[in-house]
């Protein structure tokens, strides 16, 4: 286990998320996350609460959580006092300090419900490891797929099949997409072939409506927001949602995973299961049925009707965010092809 998701203080907690934004091109939710500090003095029920948090603050995403809430004041027009910090007009760590703490004590009740879960950030940009796997499968299994995606969130990601791609040279998807993912690509571009997506479609606990302007702004929230390109992609998702909305149901992971895999599937198809950073959130549980569904179904996998499962997941020990892929028959092992952003700027394919 990484001994980063294990600190147990609130404090270190919010230091080390504050310096994770700042090194990761959000210096002014940085500043934003590190004025969480000024609040552990108990004076508001959300500092309270973070102050006495029962589990281990980086496993449970807590800073992110009141990050998430603290922007939704802004882009809902309900208060907008960090909007010079989140411009990088006010840039003095005191001042961010002393808005943040006026803020929350002024919207404390508001602002207490976005600590009961984790963050949905359901982001686009991850899709372009996602995509880059399935042109490596297509050369090992043939173009046809039909994917599931675990953890869906808004069903962004389910609608992939309308993004457009340029993954280091490597091109595929509708030229005219409002989606465009064209993230720094690092190494050799992946191979180049057909990728036929003859199915999409993906579960969540608490699927998120984009069709909903008040759930798709909550998204919106959990975007650091001074990553214009982020937030561009979220409103590119929104308006693919409004042509034909993502095709995602309410179901637990595991449950989700045995109805798939137990569904009639087309011949001369690959059934993919899928997920981006969504693994570390699932139960302990529910990932070993699913592995354990995942070993059943793949062994009784053949030529024609194929299994392969995609993750973009962090490792805890390096907390490095890795790409990797097994396939049934035939690559049952898994398979390293990259690394990538956490949010999708980058990726690393390995030779």
């Amino acid at each position: 286990m990484n001994p980063i998701m294990e600190i147990e203080e609130a404090a270190k907690a919010i230091e080390w998320q504050a310096d994770h934004a700042t090194n990761n091109g959000a210096p002014c939710t940085g500043r934003v996350v590190r004025a969480q500090l000024r609040l552990l003095d108990g004076a508001t029920e959300v500092g309270k609460r973070i102050a006495a948090w029962p589990g281990k603050p980086l496993e449970d995403a807590l800073p992110l959580r009141l990050a998430g809430g603290h922007h939704n004041l802004v882009l809902t027009g309900k208060d907008a006092r960090l909007a010079p910090v989140y411009r990088g007009e006010v840039t003095e760590q005191a001042q961010v300090d002393a808005l943040v703490v006026a803020v929350t004590a002024e919207h404390d009740a508001r602002l207490l419900p976005w600590l009961d879960g984790p963050p949905q950030t359901n982001e686009a940009g991850r899709s372009a490891s996602i995509m880059a796997a399935l042109l490596w499968l297509s050369q090992k299994l043939g173009p046809r797929f039909e994917l599931n995606e675990l953890g869906a969130s808004a069903g962004v990601n389910t609608m992939m099949e309308r993004f457009f791609f340029d993954l280091g040279g490597t091109t595929t998807g509708p030229k005219d997409s409002p989606m465009r993912i064209v993230p720094d690509w690092r190494g050799p571009p992946p191979p180049r072939g057909e990728v036929e997506i003859v199915g999409i479609r993906g579960c969540d606990r608490a699927p998120v409506n984009l069709a909903d302007p008040e759930a798709a702004l909550r998204l919106k929230s959990y975007v650091w927001a001074e990553v214009a390109e982020r937030i561009g992609r979220i409103d590119a998702a929104i308006a693919l949602a409004a042509q034909r909305a993502p095709d995602v149901v309410q179901m637990d992971a595991g449950d989700f995973v045995a109805e798939r895999l137990a569904a009639p599937q087309d011949a001369d198809t690959t059934r993919v299961i899928f997920h981006s950073i969504v693994w570390q959130y699932l139960p302990v549980e529910t990932r070993a049925r699913i592995a354990e569904l995942m070993a059943e179904a793949g062994a009784k996998a053949d030529a024609s009707r194929r299994l392969a499962w995609v993750m973009l997941e962090t490792n805890r020990q390096t907390f490095r965010h890795e790409l990797t892929v097994r396939h049934w028959p035939g690559g049952e092992q898994a398979a390293l092809l990259g690394n990538a952003h956490a949010h999708g700027a980058w990726v690393e394919w390995l030779p």
